[in-house]
């Protein structure tokens, strides 16, 4: 694991816009006092994320995001959720969104944390993103997604069973 802090460090250094007044040895010292979440931010690193220190809460909890430039290529081609996944008769996915980030620890994206993401550099702009959906649109067999075109930031629907190699997500991990 030391491996994946020198990594973290190298671009919490290289990105201070992203978390200004932000110390590092704040950040190691709760992730060291939190190595469960190193399995979640090294399974973040290994499928393409490169997650970054986004904010510190005044309680101190540091959340990070996946700050790829293109949404994560290890986690593309995937429908929304599980229900989705099996619904789909014809030529399914390898899996869904939700049951990828479950299962390394992490959470989806919201869509404010994704305009929040978005308002420190421009993020999206060959490929998507699966965000956290309202219940009340996925009831309806909706999911929503989000990318940067032409300067500008969409978040926009799909059935939650359609998927797109150029569709992955992003995930939140608080520590």
């Amino acid at each position: 694991m030391t491996s994946l802090l020198a990594t973290l460090e190298k671009r919490f250094l290289a990105n201070m816009t992203r978390h200004p007044d932000t110390d590092w040895n704040q950040v190691r010292t709760r992730l060291e006092s939190n190595p469960d979440k190193l399995a979640a931010l090294q399974a973040m690193e290994d499928s393409g994320g490169e997650p970054d220190v986004v904010r510190i809460s005044p309680n101190g909890e540091v959340t990070f995001f996946d700050c790829s430039e293109e949404s994560p290529k290890g986690r593309r081609s995937l429908c929304y959720d599980q229900a989705a996944l099996e619904s789909r008769k014809e030529h399914p996915p390898k899996g869904s969104a939700v049951s990828e980030a479950q299962s390394m620890g992490i959470e989806l994206l919201t869509e404010e944390d994704y305009q929040y993401l978005q308002s420190l550099g421009e993020f999206d702009l060959k490929t998507s993103s699966w965000l956290c959906t309202p219940a009340e649109v996925r009831a309806l067999g909706g999911a929503i997604f989000g990318d940067r075109r032409y300067n500008r930031v969409f978040i926009f629907h799909n059935g939650a069973d359609s998927y797109y190699a150029a569709r992955g997500f992003r995930g939140a991990l608080r520590v």
